[in-house]
């Protein structure tokens, strides 16, 4: 199988922007549905990158972008939702795989590669989160011929940019002395966005990864205390970190979720942690949190994205 030709959704994104320099470097030709091109301009560092303002969730438009592309890749996901019933979750990880698949097949497109997460589980997943994931993930696998299909589920993925260790050193900023934390033995196999970004490119043209589903994970395993503890240690704050029981955890992800704007920590944020986000028998990336952390840890700013960009588009 030759792929020249990308659609990439979700490719304005934390992930999606190393995956589109990496798919450029390749000598790929991109084009990147968002909804507003405005606010992501600075992929535009990547030679070759078509960035069109595009409603996914609108089967005719994802047939009129799909048309002549050799595969798609789907990385659209919501850790919340507005609302508290699931339906938000569904929307993003349900019916918009579910679309996806169908206009790959009517326009041809023979290779989709597909964001999942790590356990997800359409029965026994103990939130919208993993249970939407995991029903998405069944469709495809089931449902998928013609159309070649891999899932990635990966543990939380980090590096510049990202959403998990920068919003910790953010708030560990903000925590003079004492930092409570919820959910504190919560386990998780980090896992470096450039080596997930590799993993969907290395399996592009791979015929043996057709129809099958991946867990990335970080060759480490630490505890929600462990990383915050490091956080606070690589960006030079002193800090106590005290662990809160599981029934404060639960209370605070429900002040959040109902009484508090933004749901910095949900419900659902809440329920998929009683699933360690740890591989069993996954693929264990080479790339360390001790390696990559220092490097940008508190340089998360705008200048620094750019920077980035700049220099996985080789300039």
């Amino acid at each position: 199988m030759h792929v020249r030709k990308v659609c990439v959704l979700g490719g304005t994104g934390f992930v999606g922007s190393h995956l589109v320099g990496q798919l450029i470097a390749s000598g790929r030709e991109v084009t990147v549905l968002t909804r507003r091109i405005q606010r992501h301009r600075d992929l535009l560092v990547f030679p070759g990158v078509r960035l069109v303002e595009a409603d996914v969730h609108d089967p005719r438009v994802l047939k009129q972008h799909f048309q002549g592309m050799d595969a798609v890749i789907n990385l659209v996901g919501i850790l919340n939702e507005k609302g508290h019933d699931g339906r938000g979750f569904r929307r993003a990880h349900v019916d918009l795989p579910r679309n996806v698949l169908e206009t790959c097949k009517a326009c041809g497109v023979k290779r989709l590669l597909h964001m999942s997460a790590l356990h997800a589980d359409a029965g026994s997943g103990p939130s919208h989160y993993l249970r939407s994931k995991g029903e998405a993930e069944n469709h495809l696998h089931t449902f998928s011929a013609p159309v070649a299909v891999t899932s990635f589920r990966p543990s939380v993925i980090f590096g510049p940019g990202d959403s998990f260790i920068n919003r910790f050193a953010g708030l560990v900023k903000m925590t003079p002395g004492i930092f409570p934390l919820t959910c504190p033995n919560a386990r998780f196999a980090p896992v470096y966005v450039g080596d997930v970004a590799d993993a969907f490119l290395q399996a592009l043209e791979d015929r043996s990864s057709f129809n099958q589903r991946y867990d990335l994970c970080g060759p480490h395993a630490y505890s929600l205390r462990e990383i915050v503890a490091y956080v606070a240690r690589t960006s030079g704050h002193r800090r106590l970190i005290i662990g809160l029981p599981d029934a404060l955890s639960k209370l605070v992800a429900l002040s959040s979720e109902y009484l508090l704007p933004g749901k910095f920590f949900s419900l659902d944020n809440y329920n998929s942690l009683k699933v360690d986000s740890v591989c069993h028998n996954g693929r264990r990336c080479p790339t360390s949190l001790e390696a990559v952390v220092p490097t940008y840890l508190g340089k998360a700013d705008r200048n620094a994205r750019y920077q980035i960009l700049r220099e996985r588009a080789g300039r």
